[in-house]
């Protein structure tokens, strides 16, 4: 049984602990409500920046069409975006997309493709260590937060265009944590080169009389399809690892609470056990007397 001191020692060492998670889950819940914001803002801009190619795509000559469109005849090597937070502590927030990388690469492996993996964010690529040490295209860290740069998401994307004029790669896909509420986050796995297009995308998008024609507005636009798609994937990414951070130092917390509770039980008992003994001590020395 350990000793009144030690116990002392290790409920105070606990308190400290719970204030520092209890802080924590407080800067993380005064961030998250931006973040929300700017996640929900975020989201119409890439869904009718999708909804506009896939109208586009629709009326667009399949034999001139770019590549940024329709893929390349044959796909030998894939480029794997793998976002995820630049920092710990947010429950399994890192983790999820750590495994969801690790399963897409071995998917396209068993296809016959060489994956190239492109990590933002520290933890993830942290994690995966050596698995992606060969396979590295380039890392990036501290362009998500509260405050997410577009003018560096559009540096990104400017060098995956260039790098798949240069066939480094011939495919694209991401992976990122979307947000959904405060206690839940959705891993995303979405392509990007070829863009996605929507089958049942609406009549009147189809009906559109453009000038120029749909090929070289294409041309135009999906470059700035990649970056936006992007540039959603990092405000989601940001708003989901605040909310995966307040629940975990929420979930701590309380499971400091519980432990300091524990331990005072035990520091109770013990110390009324050591006064009963000194108690049977003094009786029974006066009694040998």
């Amino acid at each position: 049984m350990a000793n009144l001191k030690d116990l002392k020692t290790r409920i105070n060492s606990v308190k400290s602990t719970q204030k520092i998670t209890s802080a924590m889950k407080m800067v993380a819940a005064a961030k998250l409500r931006r973040a929300q914001e700017a996640a929900e803002a975020g989201r119409p801009y890439s869904i009718r920046m999708q909804q506009v190619i896939s109208g586009l795509a629709a009326n667009a000559s399949k034999t001139n069409s770019p590549e940024l469109l329709v893929g390349r005849k044959e796909v030998k090597k894939h480029l794997l975006i793998v976002i995820s937070a630049d920092k710990g502590l947010c429950g399994g927030f890192n983790g999820t997309i750590a495994r969801q990388a690790r399963s897409e690469i071995k998917r396209l492996e068993d296809e016959g493709k060489s994956v190239l993996v492109f990590m933002v964010g520290k933890k993830a690529a942290d994690n995966l260590g050596r698995e992606i040490s060969k396979r590295t295209f380039d890392r990036v860290e501290n362009v998500q937060g509260s405050n997410v740069n577009y003018n560096e998401v559009q540096s990104i994307a400017e060098k995956i265009l260039t790098s798949f004029e240069q066939s480094q790669f011939d495919q694209v896909s991401m992976i990122y944590n979307q947000f959904v509420n405060a206690i839940t986050q959705n891993v995303v796995v979405t392509p990007l080169i070829p863009a996605h297009v929507e089958d049942d995308v609406e009549k009147d998008t189809i009906n559109y009389d453009y000038e120029p024609e749909e090929n070289e507005l294409l041309q135009s636009l999906l470059p700035r399809n990649l970056t936006t798609q992007i540039f959603s994937a990092l405000l989601e990414s940001s708003a989901a690892e605040l909310a995966a951070r307040m629940t975990a130092m929420d979930n701590a917390t309380r499971n400091a609470g519980d432990m300091i509770d524990s331990l005072t039980l035990v520091y109770n008992r013990t110390r009324q056990a050591n006064i009963t003994k000194e108690l049977i001590e003094i009786i029974s020395g006066a009694e040998a007397l």
